[in-house]
């Protein structure tokens, strides 16, 4: 009887310490879910501690704490996140996504549409690579945003420079100088 109770024991340990592991795609279609969900704790469990993000010329690292902070100001644009398509090339995944915002509303390219190649390392997101926009139109959006930010400058100083600002209060005085500026 003893050993069977000991058997048991171990086999329960063992299943309960195995963990549930998820396809490259289940973990991208649970990362964007969570950002929906204004869920962090979720991101973070499906991100690599040092996270890459590749933007034309610019690449960015971040650990969980930089990471939160551009949570933070993504989520005062209340952003969505629509999942167009998803395709497994070898270890990463192709996704095309639309996203929509206030902020893209403002700028003229609602829903904004962009295909991301995101790469894993030990079954955790460790890049995300910008690969191309779908039918954006920078012109517009360069038009509106100097537009904002020259008006800002004159009319409502104490909120200049927004635009550069990408902490929660940037992103709320970014939503406020949209405000002020639509209703002038």
């Amino acid at each position: 009887m003893h050993r069977v109770i000991t058997l048991l024991l171990l086999i329960l340990t063992i299943n309960g310490c195995a963990q549930k592991s998820f396809s490259p795609t289940e973990t991208v279609k649970s990362y964007y879910a969570a950002f929906d969900d204004s869920n962090f704790p979720r991101i973070k469990s499906l991100i690599s501690d040092s996270l890459t993000i590749v933007e034309g010329d610019y690449t960015t690292g971040y650990s969980y704490d930089s990471f939160y902070k551009q949570f933070k100001w993504d989520s005062i644009f209340q952003t969505t996140y629509d999942l167009v398509e998803l395709k497994e090339i070898g270890s990463s995944v192709l996704v095309t996504l639309s996203s929509t915002s206030p902020r893209y509303v403002f700028l003229k390219n609602n829903p904004l549409i962009s295909v991301h190649r995101i790469s894993f390392k030990e079954e955790k997101i460790s890049k995300i690579e910008l690969v191309d926009y779908v039918d954006a139109d920078f012109a517009v959006w360069e038009r509106e945003r100097e537009a904002l930010v020259a008006w800002v400058k004159l009319n409502h100083p104490e909120l200049d420079g927004f635009i550069h600002d990408l902490s929660m209060q940037g992103a709320m005085n970014y939503l406020k100088a949209i405000e002020l500026y639509r209703r002038r």
